[in-house]
């Protein structure tokens, strides 16, 4: 009687445990197969949520299919602590697992409102978006110049608004004194900037910020950002570049984030003045001049006049031998890798092709080439006037 009881016993405790596997197994593959949500969401986890609530708030939106196994998933992992405040999205078809990860992890919002303070060239302005969970793309519904009188209400609204993103865009090729100048209207920011940073020392890029952060900080981090992508295109450099040092490579990236905006150009624009360089040709080139005139404060919004090209100043390479004496923007990274691994070409000139600047230039390897291209271009020129 005793081993039947017993037989029986195992019996049933092998059923239990075969069953408790089972139902294991359906947890796991529910926690992590694709969810019942529809359509992409915004989830909003306000500051001092519980796992349990916001779960409650996921089953009702029909975005998870058990709330007891995303309770379970939570224990388990111990992820209760570390739920952060903020919007996310949460893609159509998410599964428990991706959920979890996505409102557990860094607490930087994913979904809500954007503002992006681009500082470009010509203008700086700030640019409110909103993100459509559906599309997953960021749509502008406001933009205005930075430190304008009047602003629309729709930056007003958001301003306050827990789950707005804050970010600035340095364009490639401005100068540091107008990027400071766009820095120190930027009402988000803390503190302003008196001592213009060395041109050439910011790294154009896109930082994210919180409001109250200090204009301070922000500069420091553009300036340890261009140390550290100076320093690492130094390091891939050619043995054969016509200078001796880094910051020399960082003059000639400015010159040529000047030249043209399209990256794909950059090395053999680089080339250009490279062998320039070599030969012992002066640089010849307009960008440095206007850096002369302008002192890199503003824009000169016009043409260069005869008496400016004839001016001397330490930027006028028509008329002084070599590179200038400092950069004359700030370059980005396609810039400055242009510099120190240009294209292996024979080019001494270059032209624009067309009256759009997108649309590239024309090089050549001799004059008389170069002045027929010159030539097909103020035709264009007086051909639109």
């Amino acid at each position: 009687m005793w081993r039947n009881l017993a037989s029986n016993a195992l019996t049933l405790f092998i059923v239990v445990l075969f069953l408790l596997g089972g139902v294991i197994l359906w947890g796991q593959r529910a926690y992590q197969e694709p969810g019942p949500l529809a359509q992409a969401m915004c989830l909003e986890v306000p500051p001092n949520s519980g796992i349990r609530r916001v779960a409650a708030e996921l089953e009702n939106m029909d975005a998870i299919s058990s709330r007891m196994i995303f309770n379970i998933a939570t224990d388990v992992g111990d992820k209760n602590a570390d739920l952060k405040a903020g919007s996310f999205l949460i893609p159509a078809g998410a599964s428990m697992e991706e959920i979890i990860t996505e409102i557990t992890g860094t607490g930087q919002s994913t979904c809500g409102t954007q503002v992006v303070y681009v500082i470009g060239v010509n203008r700086a302005f700030v640019r409110v978006n909103e993100l459509d969970p559906e599309t997953r793309e960021f749509d502008a519904v406001a933009e205005f110049d930075i430190g304008a009188a009047d602003v629309p209400s729709e930056y007003a609204e958001v301003r306050g608004q827990q789950d707005t993103r804050y970010a600035v865009n340095v364009v490639e090729g401005g100068t540091s004194y107008n990027i400071v100048q766009a820095l120190n209207g930027i009402d988000a920011l803390e503190g302003e900037i008196t001592e213009i940073p060395a041109e050439g020392s910011l790294a154009p890029q896109y930082y994210e910020f919180q409001p109250g952060d200090s204009v301070t900080a922000l500069v420091q981090q553009m300036e340890d950002k261009q140390v550290a992508n100076l320093a690492a295109a130094w390091e891939q450099r050619d043995d054969d570049l016509p200078y001796d040092t880094p910051e020399e490579a960082l003059i000639m990236a400015s010159i040529v984030e000047k030249e043209t905006g399209i990256a794909s150009e950059r090395p053999q624009v680089a080339s250009v003045f490279i062998n320039r360089l070599r030969q012992g040709m002066r640089l010849q080139t307009d960008p440095t001049v206007i850096y002369g005139v302008t002192n890199g404060e503003g824009v000169l919004g016009r043409g260069l006049r005869r008496s400016e090209l004839d001016r001397q100043t330490p930027y006028n390479t028509y008329l002084i031998d070599g590179l200038p004496p400092t950069p004359i923007a700030n370059p980005g990274m396609d810039a400055i890798m242009a510099a120190v691994k240009p294209d292996e070409t024979d080019y001494i000139f270059f032209v624009a092709k067309t009256l759009n600047p997108a649309d590239g230039h024309v090089f050549s390897t001799n004059l008389s080439d170069h002045n027929d291209n010159v030539a097909a271009f103020r035709a264009l020129e007086a051909a639109a006037n």
